[in-house]
């Protein structure tokens, strides 16, 4: 959609004469809570990364649960995590402009919105009941495709979207936007198992399944960004712990040699 119609589907007369728009009557910040402990844990997972191990050239724009402003009426949609690659948060919030993603601020979308469904009322495909009543006319896939994000991914980790029109067993779908609206980048049986990964060109990264212990001692299955050859982007605390395990490595073999690594 031209950048003119993304502010209220109507295209101005003249561009020079906007300049700044009132946003005073969207809702920005309502205080509503996430779905739930998974759901918080696994947007922060996909956020942490990306900044911890430096695996994009800045900058980019990480974030989990933020409203996407596409229009200047009506309300944003919120998908639980954003990459937008080429801008970058503002120094700081004390401009409303500045505290959500707003299209015509950051001046592009999203190359990537990530969707963790956790339970059947996150119109992920098809508007809940409780959408049509509020209503709600379009699923977020297809507001996705109307304003041209790249890349859409859903992850059903509890398998609730599991019908033949919607996930159809699997746990990862991506879709990638055409001339004719969002086509499937993964296959037809989408992504199941641990070992198997799909790669978004225009992001730079790519996704994959991951079963293992994050911030505690149980193990769980995730979503994770991950390289070319489907290896996971460590966070933080991976990637000290691998730094750690370098250094004691090292440390074996110096005093093998007889050398105390304390000395050096």
């Amino acid at each position: 959609m031209p950048p003119q119609q993304l502010l209220d589907n109507q295209p101005l007369e003249n561009e020079d004469i906007v300049t700044e728009l009132d946003i005073s009557h969207l809702v920005i910040e309502d205080d509503t809570p996430v779905d739930n402990f998974q759901s918080e844990e696994q947007q922060r997972l996909l956020v942490e990364p990306l900044y911890s191990a430096k695996a994009l050239t800045f900058p980019f724009l990480a974030a989990a649960n933020v409203g996407l402003f596409y229009k200047l009426k009506g309300s944003p949609i919120v998908p639980d995590m954003i990459l937008s690659l080429g801008v970058q948060r503002a120094a700081d919030y004390a401009n409303r402009r500045d505290r959500s993603y707003f299209v015509w601020e950051f001046g592009k979308v999203p190359e990537v919105c990530i969707e963790i469904v956790s339970n059947q009322e996150g119109d992920e495909f098809t508007l809940s009941q409780k959408s049509q009543q509020k209503g709600k006319t379009s699923s977020k896939r297809d507001i996705y495709a109307q304003i041209g994000v790249p890349y859409y991914v859903v992850f059903d980790p509890l398998q609730q979207i599991q019908d033949e029109a919607n996930m159809n067993g699997a746990l990862l779908r991506v879709w990638m936007i055409s001339p004719v609206g969002y086509q499937e980048l993964t296959t037809a049986e989408g992504i199941v198992n641990t070992d198997q990964s799909v790669w978004l060109e225009g992001a730079g990264l790519g996704l994959t399944l991951w079963e293992g212990p994050f911030e505690e001692d149980v193990s769980r299955l995730w979503l994770r960004w991950c390289d070319r050859n489907g290896q996971v982007i460590p966070t933080g605390a991976e990637g000290q712990e691998t730094e750690r395990r370098r250094a004691d490595r090292l440390a074996e073999r110096l005093r093998a040699m007889g050398v105390d690594p304390n000395e050096i």
